[in-house]
């Protein structure tokens, strides 16, 4: 079996899917690797340490799709919405397709996938699970995108993040507040902290209490309580207008008393709930910065614009995006490392088994034989469940 890997096609995206360090491990699973000249050239993997490693350079995108029985990439059509339509065309029946499809996107995209007869796998699907956690690519990234979006914030602040004893007196430290404390928003804290910033974090998941505390952040607990806070994935779940409004209300003060604020409450599948109002940001301190990581689906900030940096008030909005794309080196090392993991768990004798009687294929598998056959993205769509499979 030939493992594909083309240059990223979107603009900006200067990751690549596998590293050089992964193909001898892919190699003793049966796989041989084939990639794209320069694909990791943007990331600091020249086509030499490819070479190296045994893998095949391929002259062209065409070429590598034509030869490959599995195509990887980072952000596949679906997640790609600018150039991904190009390979549509390059697809061919009975390949496998794997990488980030946003599959909760556009039901027209993931139709066009099905039907050019791919079995795609979206890895941002992969279960929360101990048994899947070397496969978690979508943490991977948001540990990445925690990390910038505290630098960001501190290089755009108009404040010192440490506290400081100099010769003008004592500067004392910045304060991070961070909304959302999943994966991004704890390493968001984390990194703060690291910075010598003084950090708390709110987020409606009570089980969060605790990580945000042994990271030294402060956990903001607000006088309301949300209805099954978390889904079956440990993933927050979207609450009534009432709820937000009252959010709102008793986030009002610890945000004016903010010098940065970060936000990273992300629902699957769902715009992001508005959690910073116009109003809330008049009440910030002139020169103060919200960095929006949920930008993407619409922003917990009522000012945020999606991949801008916008100014209202004196207060700095950052609606950054590809966040992980700024730190290409590691950001490819971590997600050749969760890739490598899911396919050699997939293969047996040289060959991938898609055993849907199997959680991470059966959650992570969108697309196979011409049909959307994931549950939750039919469900999504309002498609009618398909008949159980076998093995």
């Amino acid at each position: 079996m030939i493992v594909g890997v083309p240059k990223e096609s979107y603009p900006d995206e200067r990751r690549v899917a596998l590293v050089p360090a992964v193909i001898p491990v892919l190699a003793k699973a049966g796989l041989e690797i084939a990639v794209q000249s320069r694909a990791g050239e943007e990331a600091g993997y020249p086509d030499s340490a490819y070479a190296e490693k045994g893998a095949k350079i391929v002259p062209d995108r065409a070429g590598v799709f034509a030869a490959a029985d599995i195509i990887v990439q980072v952000l596949c059509y679906g997640s790609n919405d600018v150039t991904g339509k190009d390979d549509l065309s390059l697809f061919r029946r009975g390949q496998l397709v794997i990488g980030f499809l946003r599959p909760f996107g556009s039901a027209e995209v993931v139709q066009q996938i099905a039907s050019a007869g791919v079995t795609a796998f979206s890895v941002e699907m992969m279960p929360r699970t101990t048994r899947a956690q070397s496969m978690d690519a979508l943490s991977s990234m948001a540990t990445i995108c925690g990390y910038k979006a505290v630098l960001i914030a501190a290089e755009t602040s108009i404040r010192l993040f440490p506290m400081m004893t100099t010769a003008a007196g004592t500067i004392t430290p910045a304060r991070v507040f961070v909304i959302g404390a999943g994966v991004a928003g704890l390493q968001a804290i984390s990194t703060a902290r690291r910075l010598g910033a003084v950090a708390s974090a709110y987020d409606m998941r009570p089980a969060a209490k605790e990580q945000v505390q042994s990271l030294g952040g402060r956990f903001v607990e607000l006088p309301i309580e949300a209805k099954n806070a978390q889904d079956a994935r440990g993933y927050g779940t979207a609450q009534d207008e009432t709820f937000y409004a009252r959010q709102r209300e008793l986030l009002g003060r610890v945000v004016a008393e903010s010098d940065v604020v970060i936000t990273a409450a992300v629902i699957p599948g769902k715009k992001s709930p508005v959690l910073i109002t116009a109003n809330m940001v008049k009440g910030m301190a002139p020169g103060s910065v919200i960095v929006d990581l949920a930008s993407e689906r619409g922003g917990n900030c009522e000012l945020t614009q999606m991949g801008k940096t916008v100014v209202e008030n004196g207060i700095t909005i950052i609606g950054a995006i590809n966040l992980a794309s700024t730190v290409p080196y590691h950001a490819s090392q971590m997600y050749a490392r969760n890739l490598s993991n899911f396919l050699v768990y997939m293969m047996k004798e040289g060959k991938p088994q898609l055993n849907v009687q199997d959680e991470i294929v059966r959650e992570t598998m969108v697309t196979h034989g011409g049909e959307i056959v994931n549950a939750r993205v039919r469900e999504f769509y309002k498609l009618p469940a398909l008949a159980p499979a076998g093995p």
